[in-house]
């Protein structure tokens, strides 16, 4: 649950911060949204292996599919600021930002998985 809590505050403040970009506005906060999305999503669904038999195989498909989503999601989001012809960069930064971030989070409820049930 604390996983799942720091996720989501985090994903608001880095949505906040997208926010206070000024003309990139639009780029970051599709950057900032599909990071923050998807490490929400992730971390739910690691939140769900917790209980298998063997948590911490569950968790790392998890986190390996979650990352072959996000490599889609951040091509496609960069096809489409390009075409919007809105900042690249603040998009890049708004995603990869908060990714590292969040993969932190991540890294940190799966080692937490070989220590019990992962719910701490």
């Amino acid at each position: 649950m604390k996983y799942t809590l720091a996720t989501l505050v985090l994903a608001v403040a880095f949505l906040g911060a997208a926010l206070a970009s000024g003309p990139y506005r639009t780029a970051a906060l599709v950057g900032a949204a599909i990071s923050g999305v998807t490490a929400l999503l992730s971390v739910l669904a690691i939140g769900r292996t917790a209980r298998w038999r063997r948590p911490m195989q569950g968790a790392l498909a998890v986190m390996a599919g979650a990352f072959l989503v996000r490599l889609v999601l951040v091509a496609l989001g960069t096809a489409l600021v390009s075409a919007w012809g809105t900042g690249i960069v603040a998009f890049v930064v708004a995603f990869f930002v908060p990714f590292f971030v969040f993969a932190g989070i991540e890294a940190a409820y799966v080692h937490s998985l070989r220590h019990g049930t992962g719910a701490a």
